[in-house]
């Protein structure tokens, strides 16, 4: 809940950073003044997803670096597991329920639970519907958020102390854009935006580059790309040629799912692309 006395606690920590030799580092929140210091009093919950978990590390390394810079406060619960998204995308949803209640479970206390996933993100927040909506599940599903929309809705972040002098191509990936609405979709009408995209703004040195499709699917679906791995491989082909076209050097997306099926055809055809979260890119320091 924000505070009444928001304006005069951010006076009196300005202040206070006076006072402190020039050699003590601050959270980057409090030098600027620029954010709301409500967070200062929350407790964050940090879901890892399997494919970071497993595949891709530096993601949650660089998600949980991210959120200490702006000076929150982050618990990693060892007790974590899947969100349950594979069993329910498989049709065995019924089965996944008792992975459900652990989440929820495992996360109960927390102000926040932020994920580098839009995927499961959305599999909390949207498919959870199928359990008891306790007051305790109900508010699970709510206070699950993406990373991008917890930087710019919950910190109100607009200024990042990020170098990365490359050209980089925007993958949105499906969950996120349509599910979450992270994004502007081109089926829908409306105004364009994209969070992540406004992150990535704020990096200094990096070109983001136009792609003639810029909301297409990169065709991993999950469970998809092994039932259907022939027209997956050809979507993630099309989706690698438009960045190749437009001059991208690294691909950037919020689901490292997506990133994954991406970087597979990559190596299999020896391309210079690379693929990074795009945690990764608003921590890198150049």
């Amino acid at each position: 809940m924000p505070f009444e006395n928001e304006k005069v606690l951010s006076d009196a920590v300005q202040k206070v950073i006076l006072f402190v030799p020039q050699r003590c580092h601050f959270p980057h929140f409090l030098i600027s003044g620029s954010y709301c210091l409500t967070h200062i009093f929350m407790e964050i919950g940090l879901f890892i997803p399997c494919y970071i978990d497993q595949f891709y590390p530096q993601a949650g390394v660089a998600t949980l670096r991210l959120l200490e810079k702006f000076g929150c406060r982050v618990e990693y619960p060892a007790e974590q597991t899947c969100c349950g998204q594979p069993m329910a995308n498989s049709g065995c949803e019924k089965e996944a329920i008792p992975t459900y209640l652990h989440f929820v479970e495992t996360f109960q206390k927390y102000d926040f639970i932020v994920a580098p996933s839009g995927s499961c993100v959305y599999q909390v927040r949207k498919h959870y519907d199928c359990i008891e909506q306790t007051e305790q599940v109900r508010r699970i599903r709510e206070k699950t958020v993406d990373l991008s929309s917890f930087l710019l809705d919950v910190l109100k972040v607009e200024q990042l102390d990020a170098k990365f002098p490359f050209k980089v191509g925007l993958h949105q990936s499906c969950h996120g854009l349509r599910g979450l609405r992270l994004g502007q979709s081109s089926e829908r009408v409306g105004e364009s935006f994209s969070k992540i995209k406004t992150l990535l703004q704020m990096v200094d040195g990096l070109e983001l580059v136009e792609l003639d499709r810029p909301d297409e699917c990169c065709g991993f679906g999950g469970t998809f790309a092994t039932t259907e791995e022939t027209v997956s491989v050809k979507m993630g082909q099309d989706r690698l040629a438009d960045h190749e076209r437009n001059g991208a050097e690294v691909i950037t997306a919020g689901d490292t799912s997506c990133l994954m099926h991406l970087e597979g055809i990559i190596r299999r055809q020896k391309k210079k692309l690379r693929v990074m979260h795009f945690a990764e890119i608003l921590d890198f320091a150049g």
